[in-house]
């Protein structure tokens, strides 16, 4: 099983390695292989097989000074003339690296003939090899019988150097009635506190032994106890109470001793000697504390006493501890966070490597000249640094896979005519305020050739073209030079012609061989193309001819040319319209609807915020400008109207915004007398529908044959009236001289139709009532609207 973790991870490797060789430039060859250890193995332990990873011959590793050139702990590793990389010196990462995040060494190895840099992080992985521990065995606490239930105590917290995992996660108490174990997590680290469950009695008992159990979270798990001893005191009844839990400050580094860090203040409401406050710190303390600060026992001011580095330490977290001089004295404890700001106090350092000081003038652009790494040990801003050369030299810095690594290359052709040496002046500086820099100086040697190919001054060109440009028109103007002189140096220049693929993009440009202009016989459109690369070729009138070539990466730049789409609400017709019923019961809140859109655009121009452009009660009605949901914002009431128009904008976030509205009608409906029937959901047909009129028509036919003629004419009144087939509430308007009255509405999924004798606005529905009404089927899941019935 450990044999086919190791081939896993060494296929994963492989691969990385394959897609490093990717970037094969000239002699130079960069890449990174990543290996993972556990920490305390034996000397001698394989860490990996770096040529077989790298596919390099074994055999010609001695002959090509296969080794180590660099790195800051490069003597716990060593490699072989088989290419193998093993321990050297046993690791102990809880001493080598923070515990709190991951812990990598950085080897660089390099090979020769031809020229190899590989660089090597290995990672050390914790195990549990550390049990948690209490800076004491034993901790004392005195508490007063007069202490109220449910008072905290802060025990003694326990240690574990492991990291991740292996780490503290929990604490246990020993079982007893009157106490009880909280844990608290103050950022990394957790607090037991000891919280009393029940109040004691000194005449019944007036000593506690309990156990402190510090568990971590490894497989298997270790622990550590504290014992406590609980001491039951008399009275003094208040406790000293911090104006804070948790004091956080910021103090920079190298800061003058005697300066005040923070303030922490007690108070205690008892009086004379038991209401007097001092402060001490907490006894389980780390001991560089007391180096680095002091603590007025009186005023409880925290003062610096030594010096502040953040490279050796970013946060310090101590505890105070404040007593009454009472009898027995009562004490609290609270946590100050004090954060290291890191100042720019350390300079950048360089580390060259020189490979050769001859460097020949027909060298290829990209040459490896030097390797060039670069440290800072400040942090952020502080510690980034910018590496630049000497002005006028045809050399550059291009920086490695690694961050601070560079490579000295060869930035274009050189000529020993002109100049045939060089001395490189490599600045580094921090991004600091003032930044620190540092300087270095390399000499190098031209050999000389004759050779003067056409050159140009950038290479790769990064192209950005906004999107819908006029077709036809230039987009770019090539620029090449040529030393030679007369018909030498008169350069043409044409386009490397594609695969003729469906990306290729070759075919719709054009380049004017005498100038270098660039054509595009096309319009691009970002969101088909966004991006794509071709290569021009600069071509001298030499007999023979040298030529050159440059990449060209063009970047299509989105323009804000789509208007934002409504997808909710759309009518039948397609316009951006839809009407929404609501009860005039509901509540502040309602969730009327949701307007939905979306934009074709990215960035700023597809983000799309709504607005109300118009509304007939801006009391009722708010919408939200990111979600485009529309809510009541109050209770209707009977004086409202009974429709609204909402008029919502859709705008888009361009520079100049594109806007699309969207109209949404609210109906308010006032619910009639009525009952409720569950309808047949999607299965009842046409004719099931007619069937209930039809009986309708024969019970009020009973009453009176004129009484049936009279419904019939009304009933093809109001089947030739024009409805609304998209509201879930439907009120129809009373006719003069109906007798009855007829109100559709929905709630949920059901569908109601009520029948009664006409009311007026003002008139009150019994609830409970289950007088003429009549349930009708539902359409909706079937038609594209509704058929309203009204007998009236």
């Amino acid at each position: 099983m450990e044999h086919e973790g190791q081939r896993s991870r060494w296929e994963c490797w492989w691969i990385a390695l394959c897609f490093s060789f990717l970037l094969y430039f000239g002699e130079h060859v960069s890449a990174q292989i990543r290996y993972s250890i556990p920490e305390e193995v034996k000397d001698g332990t394989v860490v990996g097989n770096i040529a077989k990873d790298l596919g390099l011959d074994v055999g010609a590793l001695a002959d090509r000074r296969f080794r180590i050139v660099s790195g800051s702990n490069d003597d716990f590793f060593q490699v072989n003339q088989n290419g193998v990389l093993h321990v050297h010196k046993k690791i102990n990462r809880e001493a080598l690296c923070d515990s709190h995040s991951a812990c990598f060494i950085n080897l660089k190895i390099v090979v020769e003939n031809p020229l190899e840099i590989h660089y090597i992080a290995v990672e050390v992985t914790d195990v549990n090899d550390n049990s948690p521990s209490f800076s004491e065995h034993e901790k004392r606490l005195e508490i007063s019988e007069s202490t109220a239930g449910g008072m905290r105590f802060q025990l003694k917290a326990a240690r574990d150097p492991d990291a991740g995992v292996n780490s503290i996660r929990t604490y246990k108490l020993t079982q007893n009635e009157h106490f009880d174990l909280e844990v608290r997590d103050q950022g990394e680290d957790k607090l037991p506190f000891l919280i009393l469950q029940k109040s004691l009695d000194r005449e019944i008992n007036d000593e506690y032994h309990l156990v402190l159990t510090a568990v971590d979270g490894g497989n298997p798990q270790r622990s550590g106890t504290l014992n406590v001893t609980v001491v039951v005191l008399d009275n003094n009844d208040n406790r000293p109470v911090f104006s804070q839990d948790i004091y956080s400050t910021n103090l920079k580094e190298n800061i003058q001793v005697g300066t005040l860090v923070i303030q922490v203040q007690a108070s205690d409401a008892d009086h004379g000697s038991n209401g007097e406050v001092t402060y001490a710190f907490g006894s389980d303390q780390n001991p560089k504390v007391y180096e680095i600060f002091s603590l007025d026992k009186l005023t409880g001011d925290i003062r610096v006493k030594g010096d502040v580095d953040f490279e050796e330490k970013s946060i310090y977290k101590l505890d105070v501890q404040a007593s009454d001089n009472g009898q027995p004295p009562m004490k609290t404890d609270c946590r100050v966070v004090i954060k290291i700001l890191d100042t720019n106090d350390n300079t950048p350092e360089i580390d060259v490597t020189s490979l050769s000081k001859m460097v020949s003038e027909d060298s290829k652009p990209g040459t490896v000249i030097s390797l060039i790494s670069v440290t800072d040990r400040d942090t952020g801003v502080n510690g980034k640094v910018m590496c630049s050369l000497s002005e006028n030299v045809p050399f550059e810095l291009k920086q490695s896979v690694q961050e601070n690594m560079y490579s000295l290359v060869t930035k274009g052709s050189l000529d020993r005519e002109t100049v045939s040496h060089y001395d490189i002046t490599i600045t580094a500086s921090d991004l600091g305020q003032p930044p620190l820099s540092s300087y270095k100086t390399l000499s190098v040697q031209v050999s000389d050739v004759n050779d003067n190919p056409p050159k140009f001054s950038l290479n790769p060109i990064e192209l950005y073209i906004i999107e819908n440009n006029a077709a036809g028109a230039p987009i770019l103007t090539l620029s090449a030079f040529d030393k030679d002189l007369n018909e030498n140096s008169v350069i043409s220049y044409q386009i490397i012609k594609g695969n003729g693929t469906q990306r290729d993009i070759t075919s719709f440009l054009n380049i004017n061989s005498e100038t270098g202009a660039i054509y595009a016989l096309k319009s691009f459109d970002f969101e088909t193309f966004k991006t794509f690369q071709f290569y021009a070729l600069a071509t001298d009138s030499g007999t023979p001819s040298l030529s050159s070539n440059v990449t060209v990466n063009v970047f299509i730049l989105d323009q804000n040319d789509n208007v934002p789409v409504i997808l909710y609400p759309v009518s039948a017709n397609g316009s951006a319209e839809g009407v929404e019923e609501i009860p005039r019961n509901v509540n502040a809140g309602h969730l009327v609807t949701k307007v939905r859109a979306y934009d074709a655009d990215i960035g700023y121009n597809g983000w799309l915020l709504f607005s109300l452009q118009e509304v007939s009660d801006h009391s009722l009605f708010s919408l939200d400008r990111y979600t485009g949901q529309i809510r009541t914002l109050r209770s209707f009431t009977e004086t409202d109207e009974a429709q609204h128009k909402l008029l919502i904008l859709v705008k888009d976030n361009g520079n100049v915004s594109l806007s699309a509205t969207a109209t949404v009608i609210v109906k308010v409906v006032e619910p009639k007398e009525a009952f409720a029937a569950s309808d047949v959901q999607n299965a009842v047909k046409d004719e099931e529908e007619n069937n209930v009129t039809f009986y309708l028509i024969i019970t009020l036919g009973s009453v009176s044959v004129l009484f049936v003629i009279s419904i019939i004419v009304l009933i093809v009144m109001q089947c030739s009236k024009s409805t609304d087939y998209s509201s879930k509430y439907l009120q129809d308007t009373n006719y003069d001289g109906t007798m009855c009255h007829s109100i559709q509405y929905r709630s949920g999924d059901k569908r109601y139709m009520l029948v009664g004798p006409r009311m007026s606005i003002g008139s009150t529905i019994v609830p409970g009532s289950n007088g003429n009404t009549l349930v009708i089927p539902d359409r909706r899941r079937r038609d594209s609207g509704e058929v309203r019935m009204d007998y009236s």
